[in-house]
Order: structure tokens, then sequence, then C-alpha cells
């Protein structure tokens, strides 16, 4: 497979993966093969220490397997004592790092992290590259050791910095997906979802159907438009860019199209909607036209449905207290700030996630996420 054709096909494995809730090990795999690499490590979070950070979720990669137990030893036992994640947090955007550089000389020597945890992970050659994220949130991606002793050539260091912009679209549209409690819906169950706005386009961008958040937007102009069929946003300014990420998306020729993430502004409201633009379904010259070309996704900050925290409690099995703190947790909220909004200290609200991973037998923020979401999806578990 030439160059060319593996990075289109890398693209078309990411738009395929982003809608699932599964996938990502063989779209790692495509990664690692263009890379030249033994695996990776995807993460994203948020948080400024140790004390305070949220893991939304964590996968480590290694030729498309995925390696849970590595996941697991490092975040139980290198994670708090490892000291290349500060300087990780200050990198600047899309810095690709090698990893001996996050470590000083005599740690090199005496880290646990380094010298144990990277050898048995594959990473001691490896990348490190942080990604900024919406609200304050960041994707750390590891790059793994080369397979061969080329090292990181000045093209394998190409293809990585070419992908760098489509794996921060990848994870900003799981993240918004998941906020909508639609991660893994079927084109058909998207266009229900009632959490955020669903535009799906043709091959030449018309408006194939939407779901009844898009429609309202749509028909009260509100920050959005459908003029004769096609998409549009409601200032000039913001529609000049939205055709360019139209365009993108739905290129002509059959080329794989790229996702893109833009913001408009509303005419009567401060809150600006987020659009997150996705190809849909194979890309590439053998291609045939589809119906459904391309999804919008449409992130309105004021429409967010409350979740029951008693009812999470019951369903889950947890103290209403704990209920309280699984959900704002599972919000995206920070430790600091669910302390603050409880009228508790951080130690405490701490205290108290301990005691709901023990009940729930999980380990990972990421995983009360999902089971939260689970909870909420009850019979009148939304209020």
């Amino acid at each position: 497979m030439t160059a060319p054709h593996a990075f289109e096909h890398i693209l078309a494995s990411l738009h395929e993966t982003v809608l699932g809730d599964s996938g990502w090990e063989a779209t790692s795999a495509l990664i690692d093969d263009a890379l030249g690499s033994k695996g990776s490590f995807l993460v994203s979070g948020k948080g400024a220490s140790h004390e305070d950070v949220e893991i939304f979720f964590a996968w480590f990669c290694f030729r498309g397997q995925r390696r849970s137990d590595l996941e697991r030893a490092y975040f139980d036992l290198y994670h708090s004592i490892d000291e290349r994640i500060p300087r990780l947090r200050r990198l600047p955007d899309s810095e690709i790092v090698p990893m001996s550089a996050l470590y000083t000389e005599s740690e090199r020597k005496t880290s646990p992290a380094y010298n144990d945890a990277l050898p048995i992970s594959d990473c001691g050659d490896g990348l490190n590259v942080r990604l900024d994220g919406p609200d304050g949130s960041h994707t750390v991606w590891v790059i793994a050791d080369p397979v061969d002793g080329d090292g990181w050539s000045s093209a394998r260091l190409g293809t990585l910095r070419r992908l760098l912009p489509h794996i921060r679209q990848f994870v900003r549209v799981r993240e918004a997906l998941t906020n909508a409690q639609a991660l893994g819906s079927s084109a058909a169950a998207l266009l229900e979802s009632g959490r955020c706005g669903v535009i799906y386009l043709d091959p030449r961008g018309r408006i194939v159907e939407a779901n009844g958040p898009a429609r309202a937007l749509l028909r009260n102009r509100d920050g959005l438009a459908d003029a004769a069929g096609r998409l549009h946003a409601a200032t000039p300014r913001d529609d000049d860019r939205l055709q360019v990420l139209l365009a993108g998306a739905l290129p002509r020729f059959g080329d794989q199209g790229t996702s893109g993430t833009m913001t408009v502004r509303r005419p009567a409201r401060s809150a600006r909607l987020a659009l997150h633009v996705t190809p849909v379904g194979a890309g590439g010259r053998e291609a045939r036209p589809t119906r459904v070309a391309a999804l919008v996704l449409v992130v309105d900050p004021l429409n967010r449905a409350p979740v029951d925290p008693d009812y999470v409690s019951a369903v889950l099995g947890l103290s209403p207290v704990e209920g309280h703190v699984a959900v704002m947790l599972a919000q995206g909220n920070t430790i600091r700030d669910t302390a603050a909004a409880m009228g508790r200290s951080p130690t405490t609200v701490r205290w108290h996630l301990q005691r709901i991973f023990a009940k729930l037998g999980i380990s990972r923020q990421a995983e009360l996420m999902r089971l939260v979401v689970s909870a909420a999806d009850f019979p009148e578990g939304r209020r």
C-alpha cells in the first residue's frame, strides 16, 4: 500500500471508529504500520495535578491488540509517581518530544516509571505529544518504540504530524457523543438523540435528515440555517468557515474527506454552538457514492439534560452523597469543582470516589462515566 493510500485508509478508519464504541484497536494497528511503531497509548483527561486529574479514557494498543493489563499497571503503580506527567501537561500543543527528554539525567537512573514502566510497555525510545482539547481538557498520545533500527526518520515524523489534527478531532467528537449519551449509536438511533443536534448531508452537501434539536435550530435560524436544502451558518463570517469545513468533509472525485470543528454565533444567545463535521462511510476513489456522506454534530451548551443523582444512586447501589459525587464527576466536573459545589473538601470527595470505585468494582473515572450514563438511560433516569 502506498503512503498516500495508507494515510487515507487511516482517516477512513478514524471516521468509522469515532461513531462507535469500539474499533480503536484496528485503527491504531493501521497507525502503527504507517509510523513503523510497536504501538501507542492514547489518553484523554482533565486536571492540572495528580490530585484533581480526571481520565476520560485510556487505551494501550500494540499492533491492534489492547493491553488492559498494562493500562491498569501503569495507573495503579506508576502514574502518580511518573516525573514525566507534569512536564507533559506543560508541553506546547502538538510538539513532539522524545521520551528521554521528559526525564532528567538523574531520573533516568533512579525513576521507577522510566526504568520499569517504560521498558515493559516498549516506550523507552518512544515519542510524546500533547493536544489541547475543549474546556481545559487535553489529549496525550504516546508512540511506542520503532519496530526496527531506523529510528524516527523525517518521513515517520512527517506522517505523525499529519495525523495530529485528525486524532484531536477524533477525541473531540467522541467526547461530544459521550456527553450526549450517543456513543455507539447507529445512524438511525443517533437521529433520536435529544441531547445534541444531528444533521446528515449527502455527497453534494444537501441536508438529508436532521433530528429534533437540529430542526429547531434551523427553523429559528439559531446559529444555523437551511438555505434551499443546504446547511449554512447564520452569520457570513461563520458561514465562510462552515463551507470550508463541509468542502473538506465532502471532497470531489472520491478522495477521503477530513473532519473539522468550529463554533458558530447565535443572534439571541451568548453561548455559541459547537459543530463537529465528520465524513460518513468509506472513502477513497474506489468507493461508490452513498446517500449519507457527512455527519454534522451540533452541541448546544444550553441543552444539557440533567441527570437525577438520587435515581443513579438507587440504580448503582450508592449512598445519596456518593450518587451526587458520581454524577458530578461523570458530567465533567473536577474533584475541586465537585467539592466546591457540594460544600466539602477535595479530600472528602476523593474518599467518596474511592468508596464508589470499591462498590462498583472499577478503578477509573472513565468506567464511572460509562456506568452513570448507562444508569441515566434507564426509564425515568433523567428529570
